[in-house]
């Protein structure tokens, strides 16, 4: 019988395969405090559904300035620090920035990412998935990450943000950047390579900025550029850039994760597969219950801003919580049967991948479009779908759930 105290919340192994440990966790300590690799501030995790839904409505208290981690690696590094003055500085803009200041920066932005440009997108969307199933479907199998899961998000965003198709490995390897970089957990090199990158996206949309405010285009920059509210000045560049940079993340990464989480998913539990062949209906459901599943988004940092209680537990000001989305979406206490993958449960949607309150994901509506497509037109076309001999395997990340690659083999419909 393992305990709390036998387990290493930052082991690799730990982050590939949390659920033992947050069953544990939830039952003995739902917030604990662990050891904080990078940082003097003490650390908590949190991983109870009510707790977390708490702290993400009190934004007073639990800030999402979390931005100074990262400040607080360079500041102890000169290169770092010469690299970044080559670009802009880090803004708090939606992912990091608290209220009031929040409620600016989403305003504008809710502009360019309204309903009508979201649903304009959905033959975008179905004609980029047929595309990239007609480059696999003869061989009647496909390694999915790099066939389905990475292209289709990369070419949708990419679009919205028009630039062109040559570009797009750099998105991936910028989206991989950023996210490594709130993951708190790289060497010097790797975050001296990291970075790089950042300085090098900077450049590469200040151009593209300066080229829409001379000319604009129908995509989502000129949006920004040109986005302004009653009384309030238009963004400026590293503002507009901070938020390019959310929008690329989280316009690819996640959905790529959560895609290739689903696919797995349906290869374990193929009795959900015929369900869904047989009521189409479910689709929707099967997107909720995936996000509920797999979070993509595993967990998001929150800085403690005053002296606090949660469930007994002081908290001092300065201290760092640790918010586990990916626990939370498996706590017993509000999904019955947990673990069990079902395209049939009845609150699938209540899951917290999208997040809570003010800091509810700006690109969930567009998320939501993609995996429901993408799902729809792969099992119109494929059948028999089932794992190859390659199998699949997990890339460790504190923040992302995210599998390295997914090997699988069908038959055509």
């Amino acid at each position: 019988m393992k305990h709390l105290s036998d387990y290493n919340f930052f082991d690799p192994e730990l982050l590939v395969c949390p659920y033992e440990f947050y069953k544990l966790a939830q039952e003995q300590a739902p917030i604990m405090e662990l050891p904080s690799p990078r940082t003097d501030a003490k650390l908590f995790l949190v991983t109870s559904y009510d707790l977390i839904n708490e702290i993400l409505k009190d934004t007073g208290v639990f800030s999402s300035n979390f931005s100074t981690l990262l400040a607080g690696i360079e500041e102890q590094d000169n290169e770092l620090q010469k690299i970044s003055a080559q670009g802009w500085p880090q803004m708090n803009t939606l992912l990091t920035a608290d209220p009031p200041e929040h409620e600016r920066f989403r305003a504008l932005v809710n502009k360019a990412f309204s309903s009508s440009r979201v649903n304009k997108m959905h033959n975008l969307i179905e004609q980029i998935v047929d595309e990239l199933i007609d480059c696999f479907i003869t061989r009647s199998k496909c390694e999915f990450v790099s066939e389905f899961a990475v292209p289709l998000p990369v070419k949708v965003i990419a679009q919205q943000l028009g630039v062109p198709p040559e570009d797009l490995p750099k998105f991936k390897k910028w989206s991989d950047a950023f996210i490594a970089r709130l993951g708190h957990l790289l060497s010097r090199e790797e975050e001296i390579e990291c970075a790089k990158d950042v300085v090098a996206f900077q450049h590469y949309f200040h151009d593209v900025i300066e080229s829409r405010k001379k000319q604009p285009e129908d995509d989502l920059i000129t949006d920004l550029v040109q986005a302004k509210m009653a009384g309030e000045r238009a963004l400026d560049t590293a503002e507009l850039l901070s938020i390019i940079q959310q929008i690329l993340v989280a316009g690819n990464e996640t959905v790529t994760s959560a895609l290739t989480a689903g696919m797995l998913l349906l290869t374990k539990n193929q009795e959900q597969i015929g369900l869904l062949q047989a009521d189409p209906s479910l689709l929707e459901n099967l997107v909720e219950e995936v996000l509920r599943m797999e979070s993509p988004t595993a967990g998001m940092w929150r800085v403690v801003t005053q002296d606090t209680k949660l469930q007994d537990i002081d908290l001092k000001a300065g201290s760092l919580v640790m918010l586990r989305f990916d626990a939370a979406n498996r706590d017993p206490r509000k999904f019955q049967e947990s673990e069990r993958f079902d395209v049939r449960r009845h609150n699938a949607s209540n899951h917290l991948s999208f997040g809570h309150g003010i800091h509810f994901c700006l690109g969930a509506m567009l998320a939501r479009k993609e995996m429901h497509i993408a799902y729809k037109r792969l099992l119109l076309r494929i059948k028999n779908i089932r794992l190859a001999s390659e199998g699949y395997q997990y890339l460790p990340n504190v923040l992302m759930r995210t599998l390295k690659h997914l090997y699988i083999e069908f038959d055509k419909v």
